[in-house]
């Protein structure tokens, strides 16, 4: 699988680390950066993960910051991503089973370098369901080709 990937200064070293483990796991990085612990502003490199999972160009997206949430929020800017933050196993596994998320976000000063790893492999190999669920993702899709006055507006069952 093609992972692209890249941190703010924040997520450098988990950055880092989770290469490392990608390649273990027989993965290819695109690393869209940072490349030191120098403080960077952060969304034009979610922003080129996000474009390159968008685009086709990676097949998954990894994005590291502090916490992680400012990643998925400049993430989920991008149409056709569905970025999830996920500082758990928990979350990770039902991100990719309910909500087919095809980029994850975690922070490097929330989770240890053992507990990531977990993390990231528990993502990468956890399918979608699809089903019911599949229902969800088209609607959260269709938001996206709405304007922001018919986005409020959808009908529930």
């Amino acid at each position: 699988m093609r992972v692209a990937i890249g941190a703010d200064h924040a997520g450098f070293l988990l950055k880092e680390h989770l290469k490392q483990t990608l390649q273990r796991l027989g993965h290819t990085i695109d690393d869209h950066g940072t490349h030191s612990e120098e403080p960077v502003d952060y969304p034009a490199i979610c922003a080129a993960v996000a474009r390159a999972v968008a685009d086709g160009r990676a097949d998954r997206g990894l994005l590291l910051g502090g916490s992680g949430q400012g990643e998925q929020i400049a993430a989920n800017k991008i149409p056709g991503i569905r970025a999830a933050l996920c500082n758990d196993l928990y979350t990770a596994r039902l991100s990719r089973q309910h909500n087919d998320a095809n980029i994850i976000t975690m922070g490097g000063r929330v989770v240890a370098f053992g507990l990531a790893d977990e993390i990231l492999a528990l993502w990468l190999d956890t399918p979608f369901d699809g089903g019911r669920h599949q229902r969800r993702v088209d609607q959260i899709t269709a938001l996206e080709q709405k304007s922001p006055a018919e986005a409020g507006h959808y009908e529930t069952e």
